[in-house]
């Protein structure tokens, strides 16, 4: 079965900094495009930062604060976040698709986590 699942979640303070993995089993994810996407509270799911051979692509948001890579040999990829602000607080999901491009919509991506929860306190 393929699958993808999240780790890493966790309650954090401000200023705080949480590594979040995404492992893949029964498929190898490597030379697709993954991404990160995460859904608040109340509100859509939204991009976060994505990854393809050649580049990444980040949200507005999340630029110079957060960095995802991939471990191909794990058939893993992480998002490192730094300098957490209580408006990240969401479930982070991982997704990997067949695009070449590195979409920021949820719909042109075919696999998906299960999600993790990051809160960030005041």
């Amino acid at each position: 079965q393929e699958q993808l699942v999240e780790s890493g979640g966790g309650l954090v303070q401000a200023g705080d900094s949480l590594r979040l993995s995404c492992a893949g089993s029964g498929r190898s994810f490597s030379g697709y495009t993954m991404g990160w996407f995460r859904q608040p509270p109340g509100k859509e799911r939204e991009f976060v930062a994505g990854i393809r051979y050649g580049g990444g692509r980040y949200a507005t948001s999340v630029l110079g604060r957060f960095t995802i890579s991939r471990e191909d040999a794990k058939n893993t990829i992480y998002l490192q976040m730094t300098s957490l602000k209580p408006g990240d607080t969401a479930v982070y999901y991982c997704a990997a698709g067949r695009s070449v491009l590195i979409p920021p919509t949820p719909e042109d991506y075919d696999w998906w986590g299960q999600g993790t929860q990051v809160t960030v306190s005041y």
